[in-house]
């Protein structure tokens, strides 16, 4: 099922170029093993055409001669059964002409070719300091995305990543189809790093793989770090540590993971850590992790006692230690930390992570935003708060204490400050929750679609910044 889920959406959400890419970017990975028993499936006239992609006589013409990869995709979708526009009569020859900008190669209306373009593009910080933009173009990026920190059962990404990839090919097909350009996902500590100094060599390179399917897929990370949301995934040692040594084993999971995401166009942004939060004055604490929602500890400390230390000197010093640690290996890829806006429960309250003194080292600002019914004028109004002069992300939000219109309304409202908002995706699909009865299954499928349906409107932006 996860298999059909994915092929049918890549042949709704995406043009016959953009999928045809997709399916030849699969292939030129396979094995030469995998590459011949595919072939082996294929009449022999049509089997020389699909080798013909990726042996290296023909490899170089490729790029120019798109043909081979509509036979390519054409073939593959065939064998799968799957339903949808395949490229059949419409490509007559080799020798047909390319396509003009915005078409696909049968001279289809490319629906999105900005947004496919923006996806190869590494994306850094206006000039002005205000927006996102692609490195190389000057256009504007608007991040319009997803949480995808658990399924539906509660597990997180590590709990699948190895025995279910293809429900991951699927869902982050599915996300794509949405029209998400960005997916952001939440790292476990204690999965990187299982003993002191010693990152999991496995755990890396499921997350390269990751970072390859994103790129395959069209599709950004925000890539959150340091999480403990199961405490029976939190390594002993860990949770004895010192602060001090604490700190040390943090540097040592972003710069492991940093040496994995460097020169990935893919890679939006580090996230340091989901909701850090600090002791209040005079109140030392005994546990790292805080309160628990749902069965997972999304916030957490990261002193226990601030001693003769201001709040604002601990969080800035935290927060250097940590940049510094990813520079080493990634010296482009944003980096911010995502924050409880406090200004919105308490409104005198100021930034601490994206102050003056913590916020000097980030590239951008970060904030979950959960406005609550009858209170999004007071939602909108906090997010003057946080308007520091740099771009602002709604890295969390979902009609939680709110309707889906009135969830809608404070993203409309938003859009003069805001650079992107990122919501849920949990593995279940608009269709697999309408057969699901209840009221929680109907609301999550209202949000799906009214997510879905805003799309394309909230990535619209100007070509260039001013």
């Amino acid at each position: 099922m996860n298999r059909d889920r994915a092929l049918r959406h890549l042949t709704e959400g995406l043009t016959a170029e953009q999928l045809a890419g997709l399916v030849t970017s699969l292939l030129d990975r396979a094995p030469e093993a995998d590459r011949a028993a595919f072939c082996g499936t294929l009449p022999p006239d049509v089997a020389e055409v699909v080798r013909g992609v990726w042996e290296p006589p023909v490899a170089a013409a490729k790029a120019k001669n798109r043909w081979c990869c509509a036979v390519v995709a054409s073939v593959w979708l065939a064998l799968m059964g799957a339903p949808g526009p395949v490229f059949g009569a419409g490509v007559a020859s080799r020798d047909a002409a390319e396509p003009a900008d915005g078409q696909s190669p049968h001279g289809l209306p490319d629906a999105s070719p900005r947004a496919h373009a923006m996806a190869r593009e590494r994306i850094g910080i206006s000039a002005d300091g205000r927006h996102f933009v692609g490195v190389s173009s000057g256009r504007r990026f608007v991040a319009w995305g997803c949480n995808y920190d658990h399924d539906e059962t509660g597990r997180l990404l590590e709990d699948y990543w190895v025995e279910d990839w293809s429900r991951i090919e699927a869902d982050f097909a599915e996300m794509r189809h949405l029209g998400a350009n960005l997916v952001r996902i939440h790292l476990q500590f204690g999965r990187f790093i299982p003993a002191p100094g010693q990152p999991d060599a496995e755990a890396l390179a499921r997350l390269r793989r990751l970072i390859d399917l994103a790129e395959e897929t069209g599709l950004y990370l925000d890539i959150t770090g340091l999480g403990c949301y199961h405490r029976a995934d939190t390594p002993a040692w860990y949770d004895e540590a010192s602060e001090e040594q604490r700190w040390a084993a943090q540097a040592a999971f972003w710069q492991a993971v940093a040496t994995v995401g460097a020169g990935r166009p893919a890679v939006f942004c580090y996230d340091l850590m989901n909701e850090p939060i600090l002791p209040g004055v005079g109140k030392p604490e005994k546990d790292w992790l805080a309160g628990e929602f749902g069965g997972k500890h999304f916030v957490q400390r990261i002193a226990l006692d601030l001693g003769e230390r201001t709040r604002e000197e601990v969080a800035g010093a935290w927060v250097r230690s940590l940049v510094q640690a990813i520079r080493k290996r990634d010296r482009d890829s944003l980096i911010t930390v995502g924050v409880i806006p406090w200004a919105l429960t308490f409104p005198k309250a100021r930034p601490l992570f994206h102050g003056a003194a913590a916020g000097a080292d980030l590239d951008f600002v970060s904030i979950h935003v959960y406005p609550r019914k009858g209170e999004i004028d007071r939602a909108v109004e906090a997010l003057a708060t946080y308007d520091v002069g740099k771009p602002i992300l709604i890295e969390e939000m979902f009609p939680l204490h709110c309707s889906a219109d009135e969830l809608l309304d404070f993203v409309e409202r938003s859009r003069p400050t805001v650079d992107g908002w990122v919501s849920f995706y949990w593995g279940t699909t608009a269709e697999e929750y309408a057969a699901r009865p209840g009221i929680p299954a109907a609301l999550k499928r209202e949000w799906l679609r009214r997510f879905a349906g805003k799309a394309e409107e909230m990535k619209e932006r100007p070509e260039r910044t001013p």
